[in-house]
């Protein structure tokens, strides 16, 4: 039996899902789950890791989906809702899909596809029948391929994420211990769930551990303010960008409203930050508003969390703490060697929350390991003892090479955002014969306006020379992809003629 079964049969008649409005119980959850499953299988025994895709809104029937698809044996590949047909067709074809479902939402945009790819095409129906016929489902070990998620793809095509039901396991449970999930807690779900934020850290963290996810049709800061007010939510994790717009409007409030708020903040249990660098200004402003310092935490597609910064004790601004546990972290040199304590190097990964292979890809997957079976994540840091970890970039698009110099480019942002004229920034390399690289900035202005000059005189007193931007662009919003997360390769195409 699986764990979100043995979940199910414990909390039967509890709260597991509030959407639209509506409340469902485990028992109906499971329930809808085994009957879609049986649908699935269609009088087949056990899908035999056959791929199935779906594209449905976040809410019960978006989880029913997915719990349908494991319990009939299948391999679950969530569609991003936002993705236009040339992404989606390329998710489709590169995982060798055999069902798509989806809701009558989404038929407009799915069922073109479908047809020219020849997929069965499921509709899902939306009521749930008072007593569904549900026909014996396969028995589902541990090491079966459970799910593909899709990298981000911003520096090539995006790769399919395989993980077994063990590694999805090992992913959901660390994170019960490090965050001490309960079964009272409530949490607001505000990502897409097409990412390991929104399907594990939510979604799976809560319904595994018999807990109450509350889902929002969608995004706006007062929706998710008017959620809180109701005083259920005790949990709350997001992206940086979410968190800014939540702090905007709340500036925009009455001084009673605001009062509200900030009491009705203060009695959460936790709130997290994570997919993308959380700027210190952020997290400062948040902490005032709400009384919590965000958690900060890292982690990726091809292995969930790794590194958190401790659920009880003290949170370092710019850090993201120290390994979860079972996870093992070291850093090496761009040659794979060890460093010193105080160098900064590639993070690597080992342990059970690790992915298990790239979809049909078996020459990405061999480089993406050592040769001793650590996952190279490509991301920089440095450990500070007593502060845990720091993320200083990507190596191929945060971490900058210049005239023999390599520059973090997040460092730099954080210096730029505490300019008063810079509302955002992204800072990237751009390719030069000379120098190799010449750090750009594009800045997003308060009120649509900076001085460059002016600015690069304020730097001077915060950055070494080499490190200050030599290229400035205005721009009216950063190029983003669905997580929030600025897409540094369009970035640099802002860059591509520098005067």
């Amino acid at each position: 039996m699986l764990q979100f079964e043995q979940t199910a049969a414990a909390y039967t008649d509890k709260t597991a899902i509030l959407a639209s409005g509506q409340q469902y119980t485990y028992e109906q959850l499971i329930r809808a789950a085994r009957s879609f499953a049986t649908q699935l299988l269609a009088g087949r025994n056990d899908l035999n890791e056959s791929r199935v895709a779906y594209m449905v809104e976040p809410g019960f029937h978006y989880v029913r989906t997915q719990w349908a698809i494991w319990l009939a044996g299948g391999i679950a590949v969530p569609l991003c809702i936002n993705h236009p047909p040339p992404a989606l067709r390329y998710t489709l074809t590169d995982s060798q899909v055999d069902q798509v479902v989806c809701t009558a939402a989404y038929l407009d945009l799915i069922r073109p596809l479908t047809e020219d790819l020849d997929l069965e095409l499921i509709v899902l129906d939306k009521t749930l029948e008072a007593d569904p016929e549900i026909e014996p489902l396969p028995e589902i070990g541990p090491d079966r391929r459970a799910m593909i998620l899709y990298t981000s793809g911003t520096t090539n095509q995006p790769k399919g994420v395989v993980s077994t039901h063990k590694n999805l396991r090992a992913q959901i449970e660390v994170l019960h211990r490090a965050w001490e999930w309960s079964d009272q807690d409530h949490i607001l779900c505000v990502l897409p769930l097409h990412h390991v934020h929104g399907i594990i850290n939510v979604v799976n963290c809560s319904l595994w551990r018999g807990a109450s996810c509350e889902f929002l049709p969608a995004f706006s800061p007062e929706a998710v303010f008017a959620a809180f007010l109701r005083g259920e939510i005790n949990v709350f994790m997001a992206v940086p960008t979410i968190y800014y717009k939540l702090i905007a409007h709340y500036d925009t409030l009455p001084a009673d409203e605001q009062a509200n708020i900030q009491r009705t903040l203060r009695k959460f249990r936790l709130m997290v930050s994570g997919s993308a660098a959380l700027p210190v200004s952020v997290m400062e402003r948040w902490e005032a508003i709400s009384g919590h310092r965000l958690l900060e935490r890292y982690g990726m597609t091809e292995i969930g969390m790794a590194l958190s910064n401790a659920y009880a004790s003290q949170r370092f601004p710019g850090h993201v703490g120290l390994p979860l546990p079972g996870v093992e972290i070291r850093l090496r040199s761009e040659d794979n060697e060890p460093i010193d304590a105080e160098e900064a190097g590639e993070i690597q990964v080992k342990g059970p929350t690790v992915f298990t292979e790239y979809w049909q890809k078996p020459e990405p997957t061999a480089e993406a390991f050592t040769a001793d079976g650590w996952f190279k994540t490509g991301d920089i840091a440095q450990l500070d003892p007593e502060m845990g970890y720091r993320i200083l970039g990507r190596n191929s698009v945060d971490i900058i090479k210049s005239g023999g110099y390599k520059i973090s480019a997040l460092e730099i942002e954080e210096v730029l955002r505490r300019h008063p004229a810079i509302k955002d920034c992204a800072v990237v390399g751009v390719p030069n014969e000379e120098w190799g690289e010449i750090v750009a900035a594009a800045l997003v202005g308060v009120d649509g306006s900076i001085d460059i000059e002016a600015l690069k005189n304020w730097l001077k007193d915060y950055l070494p020379g080499y490190r200050i931007p030599r290229y400035y662009t205005t721009v009216a919003d950063l190029p983003r992809n669905a997580m929030g997360k600025v897409t540094k390769k369009e970035v640099v195409k802002l860059f591509t003629n520098p005067a």
